[in-house]
């Protein structure tokens, strides 16, 4: 649970800082299926993401949920979130490389320094073939670059 709240709180400082959103809005996926359907799938929504959740927004954290993860990440493409927290790897990759593949950035938190980088594996197999597609090289250098800008101008 505590990490969670660290994890929110160190989201929605990123998200002011690194991408110039002065009122971030943080959406929390549910772990179980159907956001557990009150302890029918799981109790971790109960037991340890529900109360996160309400400890975050009592230390005046913007963040919502847990929701469940199959409508979660529409009302993101919607627009009602600026940022999605997953509870796993492929809960937050799945969604994200079916509409990024070619240009998704990964983005380390809580460093002192800039870190991004490419959203796919090292792809050896590819290098020196020509095949490779630049994309999320060029978008990952990009963004550090935005992300520098900002915290210049801070």
């Amino acid at each position: 649970q505590e990490g969670l709240v660290r994890l929110f709180g160190l989201t929605c400082r990123c998200l002011a800082r690194d991408f110039g959103l002065s009122e971030p809005r943080l959406g929390v996926a549910a772990l179980n299926p159907h956001g557990s359907e009150g302890g029918l799938f799981g109790s971790e929504e109960m037991e340890i993401i529900i109360p996160a959740v309400l400890e975050a927004k009592g230390a005046g954290l913007p963040v919502s949920g847990p929701f469940p993860a199959d409508t979660l990440f529409w009302r993101h493409a919607q627009g009602e979130f600026d940022a999605i927290c997953a509870m796993y790897h492929d809960q937050g990759l799945i969604p994200l490389k079916l509409l990024h593949f070619m240009d998704a950035v990964n983005v380390t938190l809580g460093l002192p320094i800039i870190r991004t980088s490419v959203d796919h594996g090292t792809a050896y197999d590819l290098a020196g073939t020509g095949q490779a597609h630049p994309g999320s090289l060029k978008a990952a250098i990009v963004m550090a670059a935005d992300m520098a800008r900002r915290r210049q101008l801070r």
